[in-house]
């Protein structure tokens, strides 16, 4: 469809009944001079909610459970309240408790079971982005701008991975484009959810947490859409971390790759896949700010013709380096590193970076600390048998580190930058623990202590020149 806008909406920017409204009239502004579709995550802090509610059902906590449900429903009753006509109070109520009686029933199933099976977590999860499309459909159509709620597993087919589902874009361009098209050509507004999807024989998956960003791009690109705005609470992608680094800036434009970079070393703008089916499409993405629409934000495109040393400092404090070691010549190094990474690939744990010794054939590698038992568990069942019997020294875990990213299309060939970067972050007496960088030279991953972490990312950025002034 000619000139289609797919606009997506975080958890800050539906997380109340007032940022609502104000997603629903940008859409509806938009929706005036265009065709748009939009995609929402569920309002701010329900993800969470959910999942604590199934962990009291895996304990057996029905007190636990209880005191959640009816949060759950205050929360989304208040905001109806507060965003819809009286006279839609009752129809739109009466859908959120259906809604919220098919998560209480997935809840008390684990509660009998004591136990939290992928699948039925992946099935509740979907309930936060249902209501919040539901709400901001409801919301559109009250003010003038008809919409409807679209459930993506009717959209989005994915394989099996619950948890940190993929797309496959073929059967979700059929499905996206016949469920889709026909509202568009209505001048139907659809509000499809966020972060879910199905398998091709209609199980329910999740694209992992934060993939309300990646729903997003996958949509856009199965619809051949003109562009993606994506809202948040910030006014776009910036040089560092504003909590960490007083002078940053927003960026006019970064590069599909920065963009990726950034957010998969712990920018928070945006999902670390967000960018993937978008690539091949060249279609450009705005970060935007809700809270400020008039404000420009960041444009992510495929190339700046300009690009010149680094461009931000992406920071990460939760995060753990695990280091192995063959103890016997019976095994090399390579072999361990391939069993491990293989072993850690299984069960879905990225790795941040890696760095290795030629001579004593020791590795380390950095994980998200929250995937850090997952990962000690895939390494000891993988290599069960070399630790019993001594031939792999035992693994060392050290989770008091943090790791800073240097990114830049224009650092690839800049001779002394590394240099520089590493002296800056000696003069504040911090110590380099590992280093690592692709052959591309996009970025440089460099950990550090964690105590040290601030203080080496405000030098980083001071040395590379990234702030104001």
């Amino acid at each position: 469809m000619n000139g289609l806008l797919v606009m997506k909406f975080g958890g800050t920017s539906v997380g109340s009944a007032e940022r609502m409204r104000a997603a629903a009239r940008l859409a509806a502004r938009e929706n005036q001079q265009r065709p748009v579709a939009v995609v929402v995550s569920a309002m701010s802090k329900i993800t969470d909610l959910l999942l604590d509610t199934m962990r009291h059902a895996e304990a057996g906590d029905r007190a636990g459970m209880a005191t959640n449900l009816a949060a759950l429903r205050s929360r989304h009753e208040d905001a109806c309240r507060h965003l819809l006509p009286e006279t839609r109070h009752a129809p739109v109520l009466a859908a959120i408790h259906g809604l919220i009686a098919e998560f209480e029933r997935i809840v008390n199933g684990m509660a009998m079971l004591n136990e939290r099976p992928p699948r039925s977590v992946d099935e509740g999860l979907a309930a936060g982005e249902r209501l919040s499309a539901l709400l901001v459909a409801e919301c559109l159509n009250a003010e003038g701008t008809p919409a409807e709620a679209v459930n993506a597993w009717d959209v989005v087919v994915t394989d099996a991975m619950f948890g940190n589902a993929s797309p496959l874009m073929e059967p979700t361009r059929e499905k996206a484009r016949a469920r889709l098209l026909p509202l568009l050509e209505k001048r139907l507004l659809p509000v499809v959810t966020g972060f879910n999807g199905a398998t091709a024989d209609g199980r329910p998956t999740t694209l992992g947490r934060g993939g309300s960003d990646f729903s997003a791009s996958i949509l856009a690109a199965a619809l051949d859409a003109a562009e993606v705005w994506i809202w948040t609470d910030v006014d776009g992608i910036m040089s560092a971390d504003p909590r960490l680094v007083p002078d940053v800036i927003v960026l006019d434009e970064v590069t599909y790759a920065e963009a990726a970079e950034l957010a998969y070393n712990g920018a928070k703008v945006l999902h670390p896949r967000t960018l993937a089916p978008l690539v091949d499409k060249r279609i450009p993405v705005w970060s935007k700010n809700s809270f400020a629409p008039e404000k420009p934000g960041t444009k992510i495109v495929p190339g700046i013709a300009k690009a010149n040393g680094a461009r931000a400092v992406a920071s990460m404090a939760q995060v753990a380096l695990v280091s192995l070691e063959p103890a016997s010549a019976e095994l090399t190094g390579v072999q361990v590193m391939a069993r491990a990474l293989d072993a850690i690939a299984r069960v879905n744990v990225e790795v941040m970076a890696l760095s290795s010794s030629s001579y004593r054939q020791s590795f380390c590698f950095l994980v998200r600390a929250e995937e850090l038992e997952r990962t000690l568990q895939a390494l000891e069942s993988a290599l069960a048998l070399e630790l019993a019997h001594g031939y792999v020294k035992p693994i060392h875990v050290d989770d008091d580190v943090g790791l800073l990213a240097v990114v830049g299309e224009g650092m690839q060939g800049k001779p002394g930058l590394a240099g520089r970067i590493f002296t800056a972050i000696s003069r504040e007496q911090v110590n380099i623990i590992a280093i690592a960088q692709g052959s591309s030279e996009l970025t440089i991953a460099i950990v550090v202590r964690r105590d040290g972490l601030e203080k080496a990312v405000r030098a980083v950025h001071r040395e590379c020149g990234l702030g104001r002034g």
